[in-house]
C-alpha cells in the first residue's frame, strides 16, 4: 500500500547553503494493510524525517513514495492533496502542539467536517462524531466542549486518532505518541493501534523505545544517521540482531533481572573493529570510493525477512549519495 523507493532527504546547510546534510539516505520499505512497521533509532536518525515525507510536510530529495501505486511527489492541488489525507493521516508526539489553546479541542473535528462533510446533517455528524470517539474508547459527555488544557495528554491523543478514524483511513504514522504518555495511558493507545491494525489500517509506528516497538510492530527497521542498517520480521531483528549497531541499541536496555555486566558478557562487544561486513562481503563493488550509484544494493538478505546493511559505522563516506 505504502512503499518507499531509496527516499532521501538532503538540507542546505552553512553559509548561503553551500554545504548538504543528508538527513535520510536511501530508504527502502513498505506499510501494508493491517500492518504496524517500527522505525527505530536515536534522536537524529532521521525517524520523523521519514514520517514527514510520507505526510507530505516535506519535500523528498531523491526516490520515490507511492501509496495505491500513486507518486505521491506528484500529488499536488487542492483536490488530490484532501485525497491523499482522507487516506494518510499521523498523530505525534506532543498532542498540545496540535490544539489552538483558544478553541475547544473539538474544533479539529468542525474542520475535517467543513472539508470533507461540508453536507453532511448537523445530526448525522454528531452520530459519526461520538461514534468515532467511542471506538478510541472516548466518552463524548467528557470531552466534547472542552478546552485542550481541561483534557490529559491521552485524551487529547485518542482525539486526534478519532478525527483520523473519521475519514477513510489507510495509513497512521504514528510519530513517538506514547513517549509523553503516563503507564496506564499508553496501554490504552498500543491497544488502539492494535485495534486499527485489526481493521486493517497500517501503521508506521516511530519511536526510539524498542520495547514497544517489539511489542507492536510485525516488521521492524532500524535507522542510523539517516540509512537503513538492518530491517526484517521483527522476530527476526530482535531475536538475531545482526548490524552492530541493532546490537548495541538491544544491549543497552535495562533489564532488571539481570545486571548490566552480565547483559554486557551476553550479548558481547556490540562494535567489534575490524569485523567481517556482510554487506561488503556480498557486494564488494557497492559504494566504490564511498558513492554509492543508483543501482548498488543498500541491504543484504542474510535470510528470509532479515536484511542488512553496511557494517563500517566509522566510514562517513559510506552511503554518501551519489551525483
Amino acid at each position: 500500500m505504502l512503499s518507499l523507493n531509496r527516499v532521501s532527504k538532503v538540507y542546505k546547510v552553512g553559509t548561503f547553503g553551500g554545504k548538504d546534510l543528508v538527513a535520510v539516505r536511501d530508504c527502502t520499505f513498505d506499510v501494508s494493510p493491517g500492518e504496524c512497521v517500527s522505525l527505530i533509532g536515536e534522536s537524529g536518525s532521521g525517524k520523523t524525517t521519514v514520517g514527514k515525507m510520507v505526510l507530505k510536510l516535506i519535500s523528498i530529495s531523491k526516490g520515490s513514495i507511492t501509496y495505491d501505486g500513486a507518486d505521491v511527489a506528484s500529488v499536488k492541488g487542492g483536490g488530490d492533496v484532501k485525497s491523499y489525507y482522507g487516506h494518510v493521516q499521523g498523530v505525534f508526539q506532543d498532542p498540545f502542539s496540535s490544539y489552538n489553546p483558544i478553541f475547544k479541542a473539538d474544533r479539529v473535528f468542525d474542520l475535517i467536517r467543513r472539508e470533507y462533510f461540508p453536507g453532511m446533517a448537523a445530526a448525522e455528524w454528531r452520530d459519526k462524531v461520538e461514534a468515532a470517539l467511542r471506538s478510541v474508547t472516548l466518552d463524548p459527555s467528557q470531552v466534547l466542549g472542552k478546552y485542550p488544557h481541561q483534557l490529559s495528554g491521552g485524551q487529547l491523543q485518542r482525539l486526534l486518532v478519532a478525527r483520523a478514524l473519521l475519514l477513510d483511513l489507510k495509513i497512521l504514522v504514528a510519530d513517538e505518541i506514547i513517549s509523553m504518555l503516563d503507564a496506564s495511558t499508553r496501554i490504552d493507545v498500543l491497544n488502539l493501534l492494535a485495534d486499527l491494525k485489526s481493521r486493517g489500517v497500517g501503521i508506521l509506528f516511530v519511536t526510539h523505545d524498542l520495547s514497544l516497538g517489539n511489542y507492536i510492530s510485525e516488521r521492524t527497521v532500524i535507522l542510523r544517521r539517516g540509512s537503513i542498517v538492518e530491517m526484517g520480521a521483527t522476530d527476526k531483528v530482535f531475536g538475531q540482531p545482526t548490524h552492530p549497531y541493532t546490537r548495541m541499541l538491544i544491549s543497552s536496555v535495562p533489564q532488571l533481572h539481570k545486571k548490566w555486566s552480565q547483559i554486557e558478557a551476553e550479548i558481547g562487544d556490540p562494535v567489534v573493529k575490524g569485523a567481517s561486513c556482510l554487506f561488503h562481503d556480498a557486494y564488494p563493488t557497492a559504494g566504490k570510493n564511498g558513492i554509492y550509484a543508483p543501482t548498488d544494493p543498500t541491504l543484504v538478505k542474510i535470510e528470509d525477512d532479515h536484511f542488512v546493511g553496511c557494517f563500517d559505522l566509522d566510514n562517513e563516506k559510506v552511503g554518501i549519495l551519489a551525483a
